[in-house]
């Protein structure tokens, strides 16, 4: 190894535009045949992360933007890859059980979806990492083909764990991990 040079981890990358109606995306695990609401509309009880909620092998990821496109990357890694505080406003983690060890990235409605990396680590518990960048700027343009928001999901094993907020800076966020 060469001193001063980080550690490479295996871990797979994929970015495209996500087109996105009443703020919505939805993480989906592959074995998963609900996209309803239900009880992804609550938060976590005790640990309210916002912007990020999980059950029954589906995230429900919010943006600022309620109507248009968003920039979104998606790094799946065989440990954890890093948050990157730097670069984003908000970043916020949750625990994720994949039943299939494959997951999609479903557009509100579920017409559209974009296909993720394999999970390095098959069927079995995930840590989500959800960073956003300029949500409260997008969220008063409210619709726009331009994309103002991006977004970082980073996927990885770990064992279920505590939801936690890394990193808070827009209203948005504030906003969204109030009891509803």
């Amino acid at each position: 190894m060469i001193v001063g040079l980080p550690l490479m981890t295996d871990s797979r990358s994929v970015s495209f535009d996500l087109h996105v109606s009443y703020r919505q995306a939805y993480l989906v695990d592959e074995t998963d045949d609900a996209m309803g609401p239900g009880d992804l509309l609550r938060d976590h009880p005790t640990h309210p992360v916002g912007i990020i909620r999980v059950a029954d092998g589906c995230a429900f990821l919010i943006t600022g933007l309620h109507t248009g496109t968003v920039g979104f990357s998606v790094t799946v890694a065989d440990h954890d890859p890093g948050a990157d505080t730097e670069g984003y406003e908000d970043i916020v983690e949750i625990s994720f059980e994949s039943e299939a060890g494959q997951v999609s990235l479903h557009e509100c409605g579920g017409e559209k979806f974009h296909e993720l990396p394999e999970l390095p680590a098959g069927p079995g518990w995930y840590r989500l990492r959800y960073h956003a960048q300029d949500m409260d700027k997008a969220a008063e343009i409210d619709t726009s083909r331009e994309i103002i928001d991006r977004y970082l999901l980073q996927i990885w094993p770990q064992s279920e764990s505590v939801p936690r907020v890394v990193k808070s800076a827009s209203g948005s966020l504030a906003y969204w991990r109030q009891p509803r």
